[in-house]
């Protein structure tokens, strides 16, 4: 059996097709347009180019492939509480409904949080032994920066409860606005990542906390403080990611104290970092989704598609 995945988030639209003899995956995806200068995407704007973005990746995806599926799932609302909702998320629901409806196929909706959940169990080879297990998983990116507590639950696969994360900004937030701020095309990750990688300076920083959660904003002042001080954008570049680290770090600290020693599942698009995540790899043991499955992508909606349809 196959399942095709679909996720239109606020930053990135994306197909996926799972193949459960090969264990494989096969996805499509395309980051929405952001003006130059600007930090984000209004929700109009998204849904509009997610209209006119989905179905070209469907055709591309579909290209290299058959279109033998018999199952399909997409991301309906950013998380599995009362009141969760985007509206750039119509358009993978509208659009995963109507195949499954032409093609009469059952279609499961899942929030995009889970959705990434399961992709990063499933880069990281523990989807199977970790499904029906409890664990905590860390979100960092853009649009979340969240520590869960993850439980398996019958209605939405995965029950996430809400442990450690920001108390204003999001990660990713930070570092697109310390990127934009230097000049750098939004959004900025991998560019400030290049730039930190030419730094010869280690910061060590102490971040206010209250249990598993940060602030955010401080870093965002600090680098505004930096820029304006004429720091060199590598050094600069730097500080933010390795205050993300002490903030990620100290969430994880917090979660070993409460909880004990249970697996730790690291995903998002700040997770990607190879800065972050080295640093974090030399303190625990964790697991952590590959680039391609860390950023915004639909592999895990077409997982939980595939489990759902076995079931059915």
């Amino acid at each position: 059996m196959r399942s095709l995945g679909i996720d239109t988030s606020n930053y990135t639209t994306s197909v996926a097709l799972y193949d459960g003899n090969t264990n494989s995956v096969i996805q499509k995806k395309k980051l929405l347009p952001v003006k130059t200068g600007e930090r984000g995407i209004r929700q109009s704007d998204a849904v509009f180019h997610h209209t006119n973005q989905l179905y070209k990746l469907l055709e591309d995806l579909f290209s290299e492939t058959d279109a033998d599926f018999s199952v399909t799932g997409y991301s309906e609302k950013p998380r599995n509480v009362q009141g969760s909702y985007m509206p750039c998320f119509n358009v993978g629901i509208n659009t995963a409904r109507s195949i499954s409806a032409a093609k009469k196929i059952p279609c499961f909706g899942f929030s995009h949080q889970c959705n990434h959940i399961a992709a990063a169990l499933y880069s990281a080879g523990k989807f199977n032994s970790l499904k029906n297990e409890r664990f905590i998983a860390f979100h960092i990116s853009g649009g979340t920066t969240e520590m869960l507590l993850v439980t398996p639950s019958k209605k939405d696969f995965f029950s996430a409860e809400i442990i450690g994360g920001t108390l204003d900004l999001n990660a990713g937030q930070a570092i697109d606005r310390a990127g934009v701020l230097m000049g750098l095309k939004f959004p900025c990750g991998e560019q400030l990542e290049n730039l930190a990688l030419s730094s010869e300076k280690d910061y060590r920083i102490k971040i206010y906390s209250e249990g598993g959660f940060f602030s955010f904003s401080g870093l965002e002042n600090k680098c505004i403080k930096m820029y304006e001080q004429n720091a060199e954008k590598c050094d600069i570049s730097k500080f933010c990611l390795d205050y993300i680290f002490c903030a990620v770090n100290g969430m994880t600290e917090f979660a070993i104290n409460k909880y004990g020693n249970i697996p730790l599942v690291y995903s998002g698009g700040v997770m990607s970092d190879s800065i972050i995540r080295n640093k974090l790899s030399e303190k625990y043991t964790g697991f952590f989704a590959s680039p391609q499955f860390s950023c915004d992508n639909a592999a895990g909606a077409a997982l939980m598609a595939y489990e759902r349809g076995l079931k059915d």
